[in-house]
């Protein structure tokens, strides 16, 4: 992936664990790397076709002295969200800050922090059979896309598909969304139990009936287990209501594990 790269911005701040450094402040240097398509840019000489790096080093400014923080993890943190939300074009950040005064009782040349963050691509199977199905759906979709974090919703096709598991129910109403976040697995977990929650969720029945379901089937090509969450999610491949809607968003995308695309494992699951 191509790059631009800003290296050694100058920045006077009050970043510190110590009272002093917040009173007294200090100088702090930062370096950016910001990864994008940079040959539609390089073929048409337009600057609209690029990320403008005065104007990225103009927010980096902004962000390190806006706030005070004990850390410079944190600023870091800051100035790496903060240029991928403002930025449309930068696909992935790399930021280094330098503390090269820290308050360090030997000899040392400098102390630097550095962190990568990117847009990843998330996959989400929505399911509703209780009350008036589409308003949860719908609302929840909408506090998905005011969410600062994400961007670039995608909703499939809906699809009224028969329970799952072998409890006697209504049928659900089913579809899937794929989203850009910066917000970590477990992050998004957080956030999809909480719309689940203010839709009233009840977690009385194992695969009983509920107001709002929402479960992340991909995040990247990542694969994950933990005592909360599995990703790719478990069973999906033998899911049709997770199966046609993810069909409708990406036919070629491979499953991590299986190594099978979604139209394969669609086509299998229809063949048995």
């Amino acid at each position: 992936m191509d790059s631009i790269f800003i290296e050694g911005l100058r920045i006077y701040a009050y970043h510190g664990v110590y009272e002093e450094e917040k009173k007294e402040g200090q100088l702090f240097l930062v370096s950016a790397r910001l990864f994008g398509d940079l040959q539609e840019a390089g073929k048409t000489d337009d600057l609209t076709k690029s990320t403008h790096y005065g104007e990225v080093s103009e927010l980096i400014e902004e962000l390190f002295t806006k706030k005070s923080y004990d850390l410079i993890e944190t600023v870091a943190e800051k100035c790496a969200s903060g240029i991928l939300k403002k930025f449309p074009l930068v696909r992935e950040v790399e930021l280094t800050v330098f503390k090269p005064e820290a308050p360090i009782s030997v000899p040392f040349e400098n102390v630097s922090v550095t962190v990568t963050r990117k847009w990843h691509t998330a996959y989400i199977a929505y399911g509703s059979n209780m009350g008036d199905k589409e308003k949860y759906i719908d609302e929840a979709l909408v506090k998905l896309s005011n969410h600062d974090e994400i961007k670039e919703i995608k909703d499939s096709k809906r699809y009224v598909t028969k329970p799952y598991g072998g409890v006697v129910q209504d049928d659900f109403l089913n579809g899937m969304v794929r989203i850009k976040t910066l917000l970590t697995p477990q992050e998004l977990l957080e956030l999809l139990h909480e719309l689940e929650k203010e839709a009233n969720r009840e977690r009385t029945i194992h695969w009983g009936p509920r107001t709002l379901d929402l479960d992340i089937i991909f995040y990247d090509d990542l694969v994950l287990e933990t005592d909360e969450l599995t990703i790719p999610h478990v069973d999906m491949h033998n899911r049709d209501f997770v199966l046609k809607p993810l069909n409708d968003l990406t036919h070629f995308y491979v499953h991590p594990v299986l190594k099978r695309s979604v139209m394969e494992l669609l086509a299998d699951l229809e063949n048995k």
